[in-house]
């Protein structure tokens, strides 16, 4: 079980002063990675260069790609992407990587939007391209994070991966591809087994990207606006226990998090951008620990 790291997910900004700002908050406030997403639309920047910029105006978070989107590149191109930016940052990165799941970004692009099976495979086989480019042009390999919720990545992170991503979504019934419902306490504790049942006594780090922070004097209340606000999913008592929610005092959020690392693992906690303050304060009673 490792200590506790604390990392952001950055979702984009308005100019050059804005993202630098945004930096520099991260780090003031003692987050140790800056990381950013890779979707498209409004105020969505490409990963890679803000995270080169990320680097260049801070001098201790690591930063990532928290995840690339992997079926949206040609193996080449992404390759030589992933490579400069570990130059280009000093060794800073961390390779966030996943297959994809929203259909609406596929279309978006002009992308084929196929079946979970094909884009898993995909992602398999861009390892061993990324693999064979690190070695020609000898640039040391960063930390690879694999995301996802199903057998397919979970089985593969299990295998691969330094860092192991979970969110706690799948996708709901009967909607739209990119609609979701988080998994119960009970769920996370079945894909965190089937995760460790094919590590083959590997122990890579444990992520959990929480999608929600409230500090508060009352739990209950929180959970119950998450619950009005998805009202097919889980109820108030199922909410308070589910791993990707954080309701209550910095303290009460302080034993959430050292209770769901002995259960679960996860000790490496990624939040949100609007999170960034809300969840600074607990950031500082868990640093180092």
């Amino acid at each position: 079980m490792g200590k506790f790291k604390f990392g952001v997910n950055l979702w984009g900004a308005e100019n050059r002063e804005d993202w630098v700002r945004k930096c520099h908050r991260v780090e003031a406030f003692g987050y140790d990675v800056i990381s950013v997403p890779d979707h498209l639309g409004p105020g969505r920047n490409a990963p890679f260069p803000a995270l080169t910029m990320a680097a260049a105006v801070t001098q201790r978070p690591r930063v990532g790609t928290l995840v690339s989107n992997v079926p949206f590149y040609n193996f080449a191109l992404f390759a030589r992407e992933v490579a400069t930016t570990v130059k280009m940052t000093g060794d800073r990165l961390d390779l966030g990587l996943g297959s994809g799941h929203m259909k609406s970004e596929f279309d978006g692009a002009g992308l084929p939007w196929t079946p979970a099976k094909e884009r898993i495979e995909y992602l398999t086989k861009s390892l061993d391209h990324l693999r064979e480019h690190f070695a020609d042009e000898k640039v040391t390999p960063p930390p690879l994070l694999l995301a996802g919720n199903s057998d397919g990545v979970l089985s593969l992170a299990a295998r691969e991966a330094d860092i192991a991503g979970f969110a706690g979504l799948r996708q709901a019934p009967g909607k739209p591809p990119g609609t979701f419902r988080l998994d119960d306490a009970e769920r996370m504790d079945e894909r965190v087994a089937f995760f460790r049942s094919h590590a083959n006594g590997r122990d890579p780090e444990l992520n959990m990207l929480v999608q929600r922070v409230v500090v508060t004097d009352d739990r209950r209340a929180a959970a119950g606006t998450w619950h009005e606000e998805d009202e097919d999913g889980l109820d108030v008592d199922r909410l308070l226990e589910t791993p990707q929610l954080l309701f209550g005092t910095v303290d009460e959020i302080v034993r959430q998090l050292h209770e769901r690392r002995e259960r679960y693992g996860f000790s490496y906690i990624t939040v949100f951008e609007p999170m960034l303050e809300t969840f600074a304060p607990v950031v500082k009673e868990l640093s180092g620990q």
